[in-house]
């Protein structure tokens, strides 16, 4: 890409960063998440550009249920939309996270000087998913505003977080931790589908 096409395509993306809306999802919504879904959730996964672990177009009718019932269950259930939806972020509250995730907390290898009253009361990030060529515009970072004043104005001071790094690292999961200045609480291992994953667990107070 020459310089000036870089330009522009920056300047075009600064442009519809601010004329997004950030807004609760509803279920009119379904197709736009699934299509944001589908171009980071592929059987091919792209450590840099960022992913999420289910290859979404390989089932569409199962996914999309899936992301219904998230929409119809969660409340804090966000996208980021224009002409179309550009991106979503779906969080739990602790007795959500936890129905779904019984053990959770027990499955954690804490760090040794985590403080474990920040459990007491808790949201956890589950995905953040951005159109595939949008990612580092700060559209996710858009969409985060969204849910801490949300969870602020709900007194929740504490958010978790999880990002894969093995089978296949998902870096840009890890520099939005750290752009969001996330800290490392513990570690944790999950089988999924046949696969053993590795899951760092991050921290965050809501300030």
């Amino acid at each position: 890409m020459t310089e000036a096409l870089k330009n522009l395509y920056e300047v075009n993306n600064s442009h519809l960063r601010k004329m997004l809306r950030v807004r609760k999802a509803t279920k009119n919504d379904v197709e736009g998440i699934y299509d944001v879904a589908c171009s980071v959730g592929k059987s091919e996964k792209v450590a840099e550009q960022g992913f999420l672990i289910d290859d979404y177009s390989s089932n569409p009718r199962y996914y999309m249920t899936k992301l219904r019932r998230r929409i119809k269950r969660l409340e804090h259930f966000y996208v980021a939309e224009y002409d179309k939806i550009y991106g979503f972020l779906i969080a739990y509250d602790k007795d959500e996270w936890l129905d779904e995730n019984p053990s959770w907390l027990e499955d954690i290898n804490w760090r040794p000087d985590f403080d474990s009253s920040k459990t007491n009361k808790f949201a956890v990030v589950d995905k953040t998913a951005i159109c595939s060529n949008l990612t580092g515009m700060g559209i996710g970072s858009l969409i985060y505003q969204s849910l801490i004043q949300d969870l602020r104005n709900e007194g929740i001071k504490d958010i978790f977080a999880e990002t894969i790094i093995s089978p296949e690292p998902n870096f840009a999961s890890l520099q939005f931790r750290k752009k969001q200045k996330y800290e490392l609480a513990g570690t944790r291992f999950e089988q999924y589908k046949g696969t053993l994953y590795t899951d760092l667990i991050y921290h965050k107070n809501v300030i």
